[in-house]
């Protein structure tokens, strides 16, 4: 069995979630809103700013306009969501070969 990494998409948040302090829920609401990772340093309070809202409450105020909600229902961590991805995809692997063998062994006359 292959060994579990984190992939590329999902390793720059976790970098994003520790550069800036976010928390675990702030980081599922910018992913639910589409933000970019990268771009977040661009909307962050550098304590210079006093007129821009610190980076938290942004993503809150829009995660509460668009769906309505202060936070998602359930709060998954990145590592959570890529150990669930990296599941399933072993489950369709698996699911994928044993159908291929059973064609295989249709395919086959009996001699």
């Amino acid at each position: 069995m292959t060994r579990f990494r984190i992939p590329a998409d999902l390793q720059v948040w976790i970098e994003t979630r520790k550069r800036y302090r976010l928390s675990h829920a702030v980081i599922q609401m910018a992913r639910e809103l589409g933000m970019n990772p990268r771009k977040l340093g661009g909307l962050n309070n550098h304590r210079q700013q006093a007129w821009k809202a610190p980076l938290p409450e942004l993503v809150a105020d829009l995660y509460l306009r668009r769906f309505g909600r202060s936070q998602p229902e359930t709060v998954m961590t990145i590592e959570q969501i890529a150990r669930n991805q990296w599941e399933k995809k072993q489950e369709r692997r698996a699911r994928r070969a044993a159908e291929r063998a059973t064609a295989q062994n249709e395919e086959e006359p009996p001699f």
